[in-house]
């Protein structure tokens, strides 16, 4: 009897609800409604995200996690999380203040999961399709709504956002149509033009629903950024100065066609004279406001800084002049994600976001339709987070752990099924014993060992 027939038999044996296997699928359709959510829904996501962690628990391997626990990817989330926890023993913000800060950086304990997850899962495309997917139904329904705003989902909608606000939709839609583009050039150098057009039409969508209806300056500045990392890493020179200057036309006419998008660009100037000239709190008026105050909370405890949640405090301490002027604004968050870190846990804050940032931006190394969406995520969160706290904020900040989860467990499953593979063909597998059948790679439960896991990484 073959191995593949004893460890099919074994699995048969095992009643439904006991099988590991169906677990496993059990939490890839909960990160599915996960990904499905995000665009739409807070409370939903909370709720998928507690039932994937359930269902994920009886696959887990202690001794496994435990040893993918002390990976940098997976350790640098867990100690931003206890830096926050043991940063309320020095502030000296209210405990309600403290406890609250918590809850943002808690999102990162989920990442350390996804990663183990995805490593022994293949179903990671069906999280990122559902995304896109999700993400196209509600750029059809911006532009519905732009039409016939009272089909909104929401009281007093901004223009074209039919859910949550429009900076989370610029985000959410800035980051489908810059992924495409590596299946798109993929698909156009092995000569599948039908499916590349396919792709590029949904991925102008996109980007034509950013430019005549609605989009963040934030997604306008950092979008292009992503792009020409794109460019730089995937295309050759030719390919990259030509694309810059089809780039350059296109915004052209585009910014010539759109009222919208020139009405955007020039609130820049715009609002800088404002906050300059009048002390008038504009957008960028109020962020420059913040920066200046942050650097100076920094200043005073640089190393270790003021402590969880100190932020709404320190600025109620530095308000100065008339409710009306940007210097007596109040705030929670100084729009920035290094002051935001800065502030609470000085340049011992910083350096472990930093270092997290750089662990997750290495992991993604390899040329692959994966690997570019992780980079993306990572490139996009810390482009992004110069001007917010978006790794912080909760849709920014989901968007983070589910594509780096996710695209670094896969990632991390590709480089090492090679290893595997090799190992395969030196030694025999033996009949009984299946544990051996599942390689050392897949670090699976011992139900899993004995009963076989050719289910677990089906797509």
């Amino acid at each position: 009897m073959s191995a593949g027939v004893a460890i099919s038999s074994a699995n048969t044996a095992l009643p439904a609800w006991r099988d590991p296997a169906n677990w496993m699928k059990a939490a890839d359709i909960c990160a599915v409604l996960v990904a499905a959510a995000l665009p739409w829904s807070t409370s939903l996501v909370g709720i998928f995200i507690v039932a994937f962690l359930v269902m994920m628990a009886p696959t887990v391997e202690p001794r496994a996690y435990s040893q993918s626990l002390r990976r940098p990817v997976s350790a640098l989330p867990i100690a931003f999380f206890v830096l926050a926890v043991i940063g309320t023993l020095w502030s000296e913000a209210p405990w309600g203040a403290r406890l609250y800060a918590i809850g943002p950086v808690a999102k990162l304990l989920v990442l350390p999961a996804l990663l183990y997850h995805y490593e022994r899962s293949l179903r990671g495309t069906w999280v990122f399709t559902s995304f896109l997917i999700s993400c196209g139904v509600l750029m059809v329904f911006s532009w519905i709504v732009a039409f016939y705003p009272q089909l909104a989902l929401k009281p007093d909608a901004e223009y074209g956002v039919p859910v949550k606000n429009y900076i989370d939709q610029s985000q959410e839609f800035a980051l489908c149509a810059v992924a495409l583009a590596y299946p798109i050039i993929s698909l156009l150098r092995t000569k599948r033009f039908l499916l590349a057009a396919l792709l590029t039409l949904v991925a102008l969508s996109f980007v034509l629903n950013m430019v005549f209806v609605t989009i963040s300056r934030t997604a306008l500045v950092t979008a292009p950024v992503t792009l020409l990392v794109f460019a730089l890493l995937h295309l050759k020179w030719r390919n990259v100065v030509v694309g810059l200057c089809l780039t350059a036309l296109l915004g052209a006419l585009v910014w010539t066609a759109s009222p919208h998008l020139r009405n955007t660009t020039s609130t820049f100037m715009r609002d800088y004279q404002l906050y300059k000239e009048r002390n008038i709190p504009t957008s960028i008026g109020l962020r420059l406001e913040f920066w200046k105050k942050s650097l100076g909370f920094l200043g005073e405890a640089p190393v270790i800084g003021h402590g969880t949640g100190s932020i709404r405090g320190l600025f109620e301490q530095a308000a100065t002049g008339s409710k009306l002027t940007a210097s007596a604004e109040i705030i929670g968050n100084p729009h920035n994600q290094t002051l935001n870190v800065a502030i609470q846990w000085g340049l011992l804050g910083i350096a472990v976001l930093y270092a997290m940032w750089l662990f997750h931006l290495l992991l993604f190394g390899g040329d692959s339709q994966v690997a570019w969406i992780g980079f993306l995520v990572v490139v996009q969160n810390f482009a992004t987070s110069l001007f917010n706290s978006h790794l912080f904020d909760f849709n920014e900040g989901w968007i983070y752990v589910l594509g780096v989860g996710i695209a670094g467990g896969m990632v991390s499953a590709m480089k090492t099924e090679p290893m595997i593979s090799s190992a395969r063909a030196r030694e025999p597998v033996p009949v009984e014993g299946a544990s051996n059948a599942c390689g050392p790679r897949f670090a699976l439960p011992g139900s899993l060992r004995r009963h076989g896991p050719e289910n677990m990484r089906q797509s």
